[in-house]
């Protein structure tokens, strides 16, 4: 079952990955296209991460009715530092991938506030051990290239695509996920467009089930 249901996960995530390059086609070629949607996903996995982490600790508190998301910005910046001590980075309830996701057709700035948000996480760790972590994470996603468009309006249109296409992936909650959603997004990446970019995969990532392999034979005993 649990097999199953791996595949079915992955096959998912192919289906949504292949629909995105799809709406993307002609604008950005494979191998930059590789970059934004992992840099999205990744965006998407850090605020469900710590919004996650967040409620969580309200819920168990006996606030069953909090969602991060919902707080002002003044009031959650009292966590920051807590945030960043225990997660290495913080970001405010409107910087988060669902409130993005939320007003991204209404926001003739979009590139500019996904890019001014990208920046707040990286700066978030500075000073900090995690800065090393979080330097340039965000660089690979250059929302103002003319790649996704001569203007700002066609750029916009091509960066609510991938956020809607990012938002459609059927992840639940990444604990319970069987694969590792985004090894397994850069693997189909890689295998989509490495030939094509006259590269060669295998210098780029180590296929799941070596490293799955590898793990157990290094754990044994």
């Amino acid at each position: 079952m649990t097999d199953n249901r791996k595949e079915v996960e992955r096959a998912e995530l192919h289906r949504t990955i292949w629909a995105i390059a799809d709406e993307m086609r002609g604008s950005v070629d494979g191998w930059d296209f590789k970059s934004y949607i992992l840099g999205m996903l990744f965006y998407r996995y850090i605020s469900e991460n710590i919004a996650a982490y967040i409620n969580k600790g309200e819920w168990e508190s006996g606030n069953k009715d909090f969602n991060y998301a919902d707080l002002d910005d003044a009031v959650a910046e009292g966590a920051r530092d807590e945030m960043v001590g225990v997660k290495g980075f913080f970001i405010l309830p409107s910087q988060l991938f669902e409130n993005i996701c939320n007003v991204c057709d209404s926001d003739p700035n979009l590139n500019m506030t996904l890019e001014g948000i990208f920046t707040s996480i990286e700066n978030s760790a500075k000073g900090t051990p995690s800065e090393d972590d979080f330097k340039g994470l965000f660089v690979d996603i250059d929302v103002n290239s003319n790649k996704l468009g001569t203007t700002v309006v066609k750029r916009n249109e091509k960066l609510v695509k991938l956020l809607r296409g990012v938002q459609s992936m059927k992840l639940g909650d990444y604990q319970d996920n069987t694969i590792d959603a985004f090894g397994d997004a850069y693997e189909y990446l890689m295998g989509m467009y490495a030939s094509n970019a006259g590269k060669s995969g295998g210098e780029y990532y180590t296929p799941q089930e070596v490293s799955e392999l590898l793990t157990k034979l290094a754990t044994v005993g």
